[in-house]
């Protein structure tokens, strides 16, 4: 990818930024179809070795992707897993020596499970340092250091593998996503970015990381896209043509674009063009599933309702009910009065429901509606009615009758967009 970027061809990678195991499947399924790579990354809150959210450490979730890479056909050796955000955000609430200490564990911990696409990021206060943004100096310094902590993990290897490739840069949406509705995007300036790799670069080489830094790949920046809870920051190429042109100035960095999701195609394009060469995107997946899931429930409503002896599953009210005894992943990214947070929590942009899909009442639920509706096939004209782009592949051969199949194919449309727009 790099070589043709700097060979002056428009090539790119889309990055998977997700632990929901349909997503996983459907990306495998359709990155062994196309024959392309797929690149797959955990957050620090997803995946670290107190176990995330998911309740994974990062050798579990190596094993469960590499797993799901087999049984869909997709050969290991196109798997390429990476870290996210990988730095002291999941422990910023403790004073910054604990949190880096935790950091660095962290960061050991995903080499040793045989990531290899590293992207470190250290721009978060932790509790003791002083009040308002942390100098650049600092982030570049804190990064150096558990850059350091993944070459040592990678020599100590027995069995070494491909070696560490880094991603860099400071200007990126928390984890998980934006709070709120943006207004006041800012693209970074190429001034910024150059002072940036400047005293990273310097912060690498004071440690003896000399080797590491020729072997970073790419520069995290603000290109200009965002979603808010109910609108998208479209790309706007002119705003960023500067920032652009700059780093085709250096021979072996693209750049990283964090929330590229819900961009249209074109606008995807036009991103790897520009050289924004590695496309994230993680909640647009979620919420197509979500989509795809809620519409078997309204079938399931519509076609089984008065059914004698069917129990239905009542899959988007058991999520609501879930969502609401436990609000520690919604809460504080939702506001307005209770008819709008009802809204938010099930149709949000942000995708909060997503942290919510694992809990087992939620899976139970969702069991069931899939039992129901394999045990009462659903009519062509009610799948007209709520899921008409699959009744239409189903009419001509593309897609089978399996429930499965109709998620499947609303994950792998989002996903299509990002491998035609990186010239997959």
């Amino acid at each position: 990818m790099l070589g043709a970027q700097k060979s002056g061809k428009a090539a790119g990678i889309a990055s998977i930024c997700s632990a929901h195991p349909h997503v996983l499947r459907a990306a495998a399924r359709l990155a062994a179809q196309r024959e392309v790579p797929l690149l797959v990354e955990s957050t620090c809150n997803q995946v670290n070795q107190d176990g995330g959210y998911t309740g994974m450490i990062p050798s579990q979730f190596a094993t469960s992707i590499k797993k799901i890479a087999a049984e869909h056909g997709l050969p290991l050796d196109r798997l390429v897993l990476g870290g996210d955000h990988l730095g002291p955000y999941p422990w910023q609430k403790q004073p910054a020596a604990i949190a880096m200490e935790k950091a660095r564990q962290m960061v050991v911990s995903y080499v040793q499970a045989g990531y290899t696409k590293i992207h470190l990021d250290a721009s978060m206060r932790c509790a003791d340092d002083p009040p308002g943004p942390l100098s650049k100096e600092t982030i570049a310094g804190r990064a150096a250091d558990l850059c350091q902590a993944a070459e040592e993990a990678a020599r100590q290897l027995s069995t070494p593998g491909s070696e560490l490739l880094y991603v860099m840069g400071t200007e990126v949406p928390t984890p998980g996503g934006a709070l709120g509705e943006d207004t006041g995007l800012q693209v970074t300036t190429p001034q910024d970015v150059e002072e940036t790799l400047e005293l990273s670069r310097r912060a690498c080489l004071q440690r003896g990381l000399e080797a590491a830094w020729e072997r970073l790949i790419a520069w995290v920046v603000q290109p200009g896209v965002e979603f808010g809870e109910s609108s998208v920051h479209p790309y706007d190429r002119h705003k960023a043509q500067a920032l652009s042109a700059l780093i085709e100035r250096h021979e072996h960095l693209v750049y990283e674009a964090h929330s590229t999701d819900y961009q249209s195609p074109q606008a995807l394009r036009q991103l790897v063009e520009d050289h924004f060469a590695i496309l994230k995107v993680g909640p647009a997946l979620t919420f197509a599933y979500r989509e795809a899931v809620f519409a078997l429930a309204w079938m399931e409503q519509e076609w089984l309702g008065t059914t004698p002896g069917v129990q239905l599953s009542r899959l988007p009210e058991v999520l609501d009910e879930v969502m609401r005894l436990d609000p520690r992943y919604w809460q504080g990214y939702y506001q307005g009065d209770e008819h709008l947070v009802q809204f938010a929590r099930r149709y949000s942009l942000s995708d909060r429901i997503r942290y919510y899909w694992s809990v087992p009442t939620v899976q139970r639920a969702r069991a069931q509606l899939f039992s129901n509706l394999e045990a009462h096939p659903v009519p062509p004209n009610l799948l007209s009615q709520f899921m008409p782009v699959q009744l239409a592949k189903v009419q001509g051969g593309r897609l089978g009758m399996s429930l499965f199949e109709w998620v499947d194919d609303a994950i792998q449309m989002v996903l299509t967009g990002y491998y035609e727009a990186c010239g997959e």
